[in-house]
């Protein structure tokens, strides 16, 4: 009896982490890798692997912000990160001006502004009680109708020759230096939610807003901060953005939008917020990536891929978004 109850203890331990949402992103990313080198051979070599991962730090970057906002409850999507994406990016341009000197000054410019836009944002939700995905998408308007009165849809700004070597070239190992900010930023982001008190109270308040309240958390300060971070975190993609393209044109955040949503849901982020980490969302943001250029190697066109987005997003919803209490 020992014995089979033990069996059964291990089948169901199994079992859990087979249905675990970052184990099935790894296996995702492991099917992927196949599916892609049989369709194209070298697609799993070494250096196509490593130029992947690139596109997907920027991916997964503007998508720590994302997890935050979501992680934090009632419906916390944030719309906006595009147009702060692109404004990052504009800003860290102009004032860097292809002059390595100038990189910390833009860089620090770029966090103030877009970290300020996002407390607007916070405090658009919590102060006037706009519903977030008004909020954000208006906010997003705002600054697209500003880009494109600022530069006139011209491209505007250059990167500095070493921000640009910095996130497209290997600096270490043959790997680029962003895949390094990108690693730091997961450790971060893992200790600030599991090993913090501000963590802690994003769990809370994600999880049950009136209960987090009458323990004494300030719900409203905690969820402006939350915008907050992820204006910044999207302005930080800005910046790397710049240094991965060389220059600065309006809609240049729009791709990421919708992927850093499907990212934070595929890596296990119930979208009813209260459960869910950033490790998963750095597998998410992998797995989309090779699905994209999977969809690029079968010739799908952009809109067909952005139907395959929406498609992957409302899948995930059905399946498990929307839980509350999904197992990271």
């Amino acid at each position: 009896m020992a014995q089979t109850a033990q069996f059964n203890g291990s089948v169901t331990t199994l079992r859990g982490l087979a249905t675990r949402p970052l184990t099935l992103a790894l296996a995702a990313i492991a099917a992927m890798l196949i599916v892609g080198e049989l369709l194209s051979p070298g697609f799993a070599a070494p250096s196509q692997i490593i130029s992947q991962l690139t596109i997907a730090a920027l991916l997964g970057i503007v998508a720590a912000g994302q997890n935050l906002v979501i992680l934090g409850g009632r419906e916390g999507i944030d719309l906006s990160v595009g147009g702060m994406i692109s404004l990052g990016a504009l800003v860290a341009g102009n004032v860097m001006q292809a002059e390595n000197a100038a990189i910390p000054l833009a860089l620090a410019v770029t966090l103030a502004v877009t970290f300020t836009l996002g407390l607007a944002n916070g405090f658009g939700v919590t102060i006037m009680r706009i519903p977030p995905l008004v909020m954000t998408l208006g906010m997003y308007g705002v600054i697209q109708g500003a880009l494109v009165v600022l530069t006139r849809g011209i491209p505007s700004g250059r990167a500095a020759p070493l921000l640009n070597d910095f996130v497209t070239n290997p600096v270490l190992l043959g790997i680029p230096g962003i895949l390094f900010v990108w690693v730091m930023i997961g450790i971060g982001m893992t200790v600030f939610l599991r090993r913090t008190a501000f963590g802690l109270k994003i769990f809370a308040i994600g999880t049950n807003e009136e209960a987090a309240a009458l323990a004494g958390i300030s719900v409203r300060r905690t969820r402006v901060i939350l915008f907050g971070l992820s204006g910044m975190f999207a302005g930080l993609t800005g910046f790397l953005v710049l240094g991965y393209t060389g220059n600065v044109f309006v809609g240049v955040g729009d791709q990421y939008i919708l992927p850093s949503i499907i990212a934070v849901v595929i890596g296990g982020t119930s979208l009813a917020g209260g459960t869910g980490g950033y490790i998963g969302t750095m597998a998410g943001a992998v797995v989309l990536v090779l699905l994209q250029s999977i969809l690029t190697t079968l010739n799908i066109d952009p809109s067909g891929r952005q139907i395959v987005f929406g498609a992957t997003l409302l899948g995930l919803m059905l399946l498990y978004g929307r839980q509350r209490k999904l197992r990271m």
